[in-house]
């Protein structure tokens, strides 16, 4: 099936590595920017956010109070102009873009939208990053529905083909053929030149995702209410991970950019073991054992759009060549996830918490 891989060539991400570096970071007002930002920060970068206004209210970024410590710029990834002020303000040494679009259901209501932001907006940054010298890597990350989707019960490698039935999944896969064409064309080679990979995830949970439609959110919602959780596809099986392992792998796959950009600079999986593959309900059945043993599960009857049933990652690539591999299986992610929601639910301190959980997790990944 492909590659293989030889070698650990290096470990988990080095703390050390990031204090005082000048960082861009897109998307830094959503849910995984928001962990970013805040774990970029704590370890002593210099982070300056470039994003639109919080996508959802509560967000993560207003009620742990991620904007301290950093600069946030707010404007739309489709603005070249207000880009380039971004880069020349930030005069970041690497650069991480998450803005995008991220659910499937959105997807379907604003396909052209879609498109826009996750397309245009990927070829929007890396034309002002061809323009911007000083830049040593950047890490765009797409997602795990790039791929051509067989439904398949092994994991998909970084070479398999790329494709999309719902305009997210399509805008993921393009996503990925722009960042390849400009690295190809633009950032191949020569002293200076910015190191560009893309990163692909699976489904993340964790504390202060308040998106519609995503199951993690659902069940809190619910609980919290004490209403019967509803699911529309009970047997969907899908690659859970906490927010916090994929975001390692980035951080991990940017120092390895600027160690070694010509071994480095491709496409890259960070996805959970496969034992934590499972289905939506089995997930929801964990959730409410940990939270409300007598919590009620129902099926959502109505009609819905078309998503994936089975989709599974293969990250030995990562696992080998970067020293990555996923910290926190099912169980943990969903305790810490599970403590998250509860602590919101009982008004208590969220950004000492959040900052709490990535401190435990930096004392896992040393281990």
């Amino acid at each position: 099936m492909g590659e293989r891989y030889a070698a650990v060539e290096s470990l988990a991400m080095n703390p050390r590595f990031w204090d005082g570096r000048r960082v861009l970071l897109t998307g830094h007002t959503g849910f995984k920017g928001s962990w970013l930002a805040l774990w970029l920060a704590s370890m002593g970068a210099r982070v300056t956010g470039f994003a639109l206004d919080p996508p959802t209210q509560p967000s993560l970024w207003d009620v742990v109070r991620a904007g301290a410590g950093i600069e946030s710029m707010h404007a739309d990834v489709l603005d070249r102009a207000a880009l380039d002020v971004a880069l020349a303000r930030a005069r970041p040494e690497i650069v991480f873009h998450l803005a995008a679009q991220s659910l499937v259901r959105t997807s379907y209501e604003d396909p052209v939208g879609t498109l826009a932001t996750n397309v245009l907006g990927t070829a929007h940054l890396l034309d002002a990053l061809r323009h911007r010298p000083g830049v040593r890597a950047a890490v765009i990350v797409t997602s795990d529905k790039c791929y051509e989707n067989r439904e398949w019960d092994w994991g998909y490698r970084e070479h398999e083909p790329l494709g999309g039935r719902d305009p997210y999944s399509a805008s993921k896969g393009c996503a990925e053929l722009v960042t390849a064409a400009f690295r190809a064309s633009f950032f191949a080679g020569g002293a200076g030149a910015t190191a560009i990979a893309s990163a692909r995830a699976g489904n993340v949970i964790g504390g202060g995702d308040w998106a519609e439609g995503r199951i993690v959110p659902d069940v809190a919602r619910a609980l919290a209410a004490g209403e019967t959780v509803r699911l529309r596809s009970p047997g969907a099986v899908r690659p859970w991970q906490h927010v916090l392992d994929p975001l390692a792998g980035y951080l991990r796959l940017a120092e390895a950019l600027c160690e070694d950009p010509q071994r480095h600079a491709e496409a890259w999986n960070f996805g959970p073991l496969d034992t934590d593959a499972v289905s939506v309900r089995e997930l929801v059945e964990r959730m409410l054992r940990l939270w409300d043993p007598e919590g009620e599960i129902g099926i959502d009857a109505g009609e819905h759009p078309h998503e994936a049933h089975l989709l599974r990652l293969d990250s030995a690539k990562a696992r080998t060549r970067l020293g990555w591999r996923p910290r926190l299986g099912l169980e943990p992610a969903l305790a810490w996830t599970v403590e998250w929601y509860r602590a919101h639910a009982d008004g208590r301190d969220l950004a000492a918490l959040t900052r709490a959980q990535i401190g435990r997790y930096m004392e896992v990944a040393a281990r």
